[in-house]
């Protein structure tokens, strides 16, 4: 009679094995099963800026590896928000599996994006967001952190007296609020000392300009902040020959690399651009195929200093292309 129990509970469960192992056959892993289609729309494509550039690398080599189709959409420049809906409802016409979006408004684009909702494609954020959570999911610097790290270290550089003043890129963009925010904390209560920020609409042009115009408005500036990589590079260009003046800023080029080695630029927040980028259309192929992902990823930012700047790990940071 045991024996024969025995034998019962042993077909039992191997019957149940074979249940498993039958569903399995027929739901194989999900990414392996569907190449998507996808359009990315940042907020500007533009050779001579390197964080857009390796964002947009990144997205390519990740959607070539995962075979699966992208499309880049991009405006001429980052404050132009009208071209970036335009090319917003084109691609919501074209009825891609998602779009992978870097809004440059908090609200703009919003009526566009419930519509790409309705239609069924997925939004993926990349950089930055909007006020509304209309994503599935994000993925960015953490960029109130990163503000933060850089107003720890500029404290470092300056006193109680010092005045400061900050360049930032596109007023009421995300990536903006959140980095001021982050370094007025970094400050502490040096945050005070802030005496003027101004906006260049992500030009360098504008930033130069605007960075003469803090020094003639305030002959006894210390220190300028500069919000991205248009922003930085711009006042680097405008102070150069101001040795009293020191530089920090966010994002990495080959030119903020040759401005801190001529010990303009005293630290700089480097975004893990290309990881971003690939990050993000790895993860939305994942969503797609039905796999669990994380809703909000941080893809990690670095403090570059004329200190560390030629560590290995570093070095690889900022010369991803080497």
């Amino acid at each position: 009679m045991k024996s024969h129990k025995k034998e019962i509970i042993t077909v039992a469960i191997l019957m149940a094995a074979a249940v498993v192992i039958f569903a399995g056959i027929l739901k194989p892993e999900a990414t392996q099963t569907k190449k998507c289609s996808l359009i990315y729309i940042p907020k500007i494509r533009d050779n001579t800026n390197d964080f857009w550039t390796s964002v947009i690398s990144g997205c390519k080599m990740a959607a070539e590896e995962y075979e699966s189709d992208l499309e880049i959409l991009a405006p001429d420049k980052e404050e132009n928000i009208e071209e970036q809906n335009k090319l917003l409802k084109k691609a919501i016409e074209q009825k891609p599996d998602a779009i992978l979006f870097s809004p440059s408004s908090m609200d703009s684009s919003d009526e566009l994006l419930k519509e790409a909702k309705e239609k069924g494609i997925r939004i993926t954020y990349i950089d930055s967001y909007t006020k509304e959570k209309l994503q599935d999911l994000t993925v960015a610097t953490d960029n109130v952190n990163a503000g933060r790290m850089l107003g720890e270290y500029a404290r470092k550089l300056i006193d109680k007296d010092s005045k400061i003043a900050i360049v930032s890129h596109v007023k009421g963009v995300s990536t903006a609020v959140e980095r001021e925010q982050g370094f007025r904390e970094g400050l502490g209560d040096y945050a005070d000392n802030i005496v003027d920020i101004v906006y260049c609409n992500s030009l360098y042009e504008k930033s130069y300009e605007l960075a003469q115009e803090l020094m003639r408005k305030y002959p006894d500036l210390e220190l300028i902040a500069g919000m991205n990589e248009y922003s930085a590079v711009g006042v680097g260009r405008a102070v150069s020959d101001a040795d009293k003046i020191a530089v920090v800023g966010v994002d990495c080029s080959q030119e903020a690399i040759n401005l801190m080695e001529m010990g303009v630029y005293k630290g700089i927040i480097v975004q893990k651009a290309f990881r971003m980028g690939y990050i993000g259309v790895e993860e939305t192929i994942h969503m797609l195929n039905g796999d669990a992902v994380e809703k909000n990823i941080d893809s990690g930012c670095e403090l570059v200093t004329p200190e560390n700047m030629y560590n290995s790990d570093i070095e690889r940071l900022i010369f991803p292309f080497s």
